[in-house]
């Protein structure tokens, strides 16, 4: 019997990998000959580069670079197993928890340090970049990025622009000859999903700037330069990216990749599973095990488990969910590819206990799934 385990990480309590292995040591004790195969997973946000890692027994990179607010902070980007695909989180250089909630301006805060990781990770001699681009503090439309990779953004006197989408306002031309040369060569895949142009009513500033800390005042005025951005960006280099779905994702930094690196914006599940090469090792798989912190019915937007179990069903196979929480709105999933739900959590504990116990919880409730299945198989002769 071949079991394929592909958990996203349980928030606050266990990564990918543990829960896998928190799985794999329940089922193991009621079918400890089956062949399991352990695939930690992630949907493109955080916690993807050690997904990645896990799954292809890679390594994290440890990188200092320039912060949201320009100080120097502690990054990461990942290189799988196969010393040739990177993997980054731009949240780990330019997210928005390395910014204070009383520090928090759209107008001054850079995506320097992202273009940084990517130009450490071709150092690392990367020809393929995974970049997965939720939970920025930016609003600069990539600028900073593209900076830090070479490009030249100038003011009237021919001078740099600083950093922050206010700085965006003094573009007056803008100069790509110089580009890391070296992302003519890469191919580069963005984990994106959310479907937000650049600029409008469902664009980077209107809907993300909020959170960010932009007030009303400076909505107006990052509208405003982005758009600046795109128009001197359409005029010099013939870009039309800015109504593209998911330019506007992290304050447009998914324009400034499909701009000027060529990017391929793509659903972050989707990407994942071809690097873990997902089709390939469930075609033959008797059961897929998947599962995340919470199961409901948000879950079926492009989350790790639907994503997991519409892989699995194009080849047939059962899929079963673990969470720690399964809302009453999760019967959706039912309707995506998963057969069957189940929730770790023992009855009505507190939450740290649930986080402090989550291994042992996992553990057990894959022994009595196994249990479950061995013994319907002995009833009914399966």
């Amino acid at each position: 019997m071949k079991i394929i385990i592909a958990p996203d990480s349980f928030k606050e309590s266990l990564s990918a990998l543990e829960a896998a292995e928190a799985i794999e040591r329940g089922f193991k004790s009621v079918f400890p000959s089956a062949d399991y195969r352990k695939l930690p997973v992630a949907d493109g946000g955080e916690g993807t580069v050690q997904s990645l890692v896990d799954a292809t027994n890679g390594r994290i990179i440890e990188q200092v670079v320039t912060g949201p607010l320009g100080e120097p902070v502690r990054a990461f980007f990942g290189m799988m197993g196969d010393g040739r695909t990177a993997v980054i989180e731009m949240a780990a250089a330019s997210g928005l928890h390395l910014v204070p909630v009383d520090k928090r301006n759209p107008l001054i805060t850079t995506t320097r340090g992202t273009g940084e990781l990517i130009g450490a990770a071709l150092d690392a001699g990367a020809e393929r970049l995974i970049i997965g681009i939720g939970g920025s503090a930016t609003n600069d439309g990539g600028a900073g990025m593209i900076q830090a990779l070479g490009g030249r953004l100038l003011d009237n006197s021919g001078s740099e622009i600083g950093p922050g989408g206010g700085a965006l306002s003094q573009l007056a031309s803008i100069d790509v000859s110089g580009l890391d040369s070296r992302l003519r060569n890469v191919k580069l895949e963005v984990a994106c999903d959310v479907d937000n142009p650049l600029t409008g009513p469902k664009g980077a500033t209107a809907v993300f700037g909020p959170q960010k800390g932009a007030t009303a005042d400076m909505l107006d005025v990052l509208e405003q330069n982005v758009s600046h951005f795109a128009d001197m960006a359409e005029k010099e280099l013939g870009s039309t990216f800015r109504d593209t779905e998911g330019a506007g994702a992290a304050g447009g930094l998914g324009w400034s990749l499909l701009t000027y690196l060529q990017a391929d914006l793509k659903r972050g599940i989707d990407i994942v599973l071809e690097a873990v090469d997902f089709e390939n090792i469930v075609q033959d798989a008797d059961l897929v095990i998947t599962g995340e912190g919470r199961i409901d019915s948000q879950t079926v937007h492009g989350k790790t488990p639907i994503g997991v179990a519409k892989a699995a069903k194009s080849y047939d196979v059962p899929v079963i969910g673990i969470a720690g929480s399964v809302s009453r709105d999760s019967d959706a999933v039912y309707q995506h590819g998963i057969d069957a739900l189940f929730s770790i959590v023992p009855g009505a504990v507190p939450l740290e206990d649930a986080f402090e116990h989550a291994a042992e919880y996992m553990e057990r409730t894959a022994r009595d799934i196994a249990a479950s299945i061995k013994l319907a198989k002995t009833m009914f002769l399966i």
